[in-house]
């Protein structure tokens, strides 16, 4: 009996969100390879990967709340808000037990923040972009409360899993395979749906009976919580605490998830998207400063992405009633 062979099915990868992100992130690493020869050579590129993690973690919060219908443009200062917060509470030579209530301590701060976010946006009706706008500066005024200035210390028997290559895997790729293993999970629950349904429509969602309040709060919740793993990752890696480490990381977790597939408006997309995204938003960094062109261009491709995201169904809609 002669067997036949099985197509690839090329229609449902073209269905994936992340598909345009794949191919930026291979044409970022084309050029990449170009620009630095060395580009995967073990010790660079676990350099380079390592930078990525933190910005990992966060758009996976980020990209969350954006499933649910909203947006956090706190994060940035809820990740400085966990820094300060755990490397406050290690203090000098701390012991073990020290370390743990520092951890503890940052990811309360961040679970915290995120709480904040979610009562105001899913029990005060108030929305989501003004609002997490506004509790960024209260966020980031505490953090500065904290630590005025830059400071604290990180023991190297703290920092240095952070730096290391188990079965000479980068540490971010590990973190990277967890993230996607939990979300594979999630995708297996009822929470996976509800968060879907609220994005979509919220209205409908509830009419069928989804706690469309209490899945929004979780959504910022889980979103803080994140962000204060970011905010922790960071303080392993610089060995110190900084109240505005996390300024401009609201940004890039927003270009992350956008550049990933999901969209803004909620309801469509999911973390892979969006940790492809991070990969192409640090390796578009790479290629600007091994390119030597002007760092202000960074800043004008994310501020572009996220204004094609804004409009692009608005502009499609309207091509789509040109041409009936």
């Amino acid at each position: 009996m002669q067997r036949t062979l099985k197509r690839p099915n090329f229609a449902a990868w073209r269905q994936q969100s992340f598909v345009f992100a794949l191919i930026l992130l291979v044409l970022a690493v084309a050029v990449n390879v170009q620009l630095q020869p060395n580009f995967f050579k073990p010790s660079i590129l676990s350099g380079n990967l390592r930078t990525y993690l933190p910005l990992m973690i966060l758009a996976a919060g980020q990209t969350i709340v954006v499933l649910a219908g909203g947006i956090d443009l706190s994060v940035g200062a809820t990740v400085s808000l966990a820094n300060v917060v755990a490397v406050q509470t290690l203090g000098q030579n701390p012991s073990a037990g020290q370390i743990g209530l520092a951890l503890l301590a940052g990811l309360a701060a961040g679970l915290a923040a995120g709480a904040l976010n979610g009562l105001c946006v899913a029990y005060g009706r108030l929305q989501p972009i003004v609002t997490t706008f506004a509790t960024s500066f209260v966020i980031g005024g505490a953090a500065l409360a904290i630590m005025p200035s830059p400071g604290g210390f990180v023991p190297e028997s703290l920092s240095a899993p952070y730096r290391s290559n188990p079965l000479a895997i980068p540490m971010t790729l590990w973190v990277a395979a967890a993230l996607l293993g939990l979300w594979a999970l999630v995708r297996q629950t009822r929470y996976r749906r509800y968060l879907y349904a609220v994005g979509s429509n919220p209205l409908a969602a509830y009419v069928t009976g989804v706690p469309v309040a209490l899945i929004r709060l979780s959504s910022y919740m889980l979103s803080g919580l994140l962000a204060a793993c970011a905010g922790i990752a960071l303080m392993l890696s610089n060995s110190t605490g900084d109240a505005l480490i996390g300024t401009t990381m609201t940004l890039d977790s927003i270009v992350a998830v956008v550049l990933g597939g999901t969209r803004l408006s909620g309801g469509h997309g999911g973390i892979a998207g969006s940790l492809i995204g991070v990969f192409v938003v640090g390796f578009m960094r790479s290629i600007i400063s091994f390119a030597n062109v002007p760092s202000w261009w960074q800043t004008l491709a994310n501020s572009l992405i996220i204004l094609i995201a804004l409009a692009g169904p608005g502009l499609w809609a309207l091509i789509r009633r040109r041409n009936v």
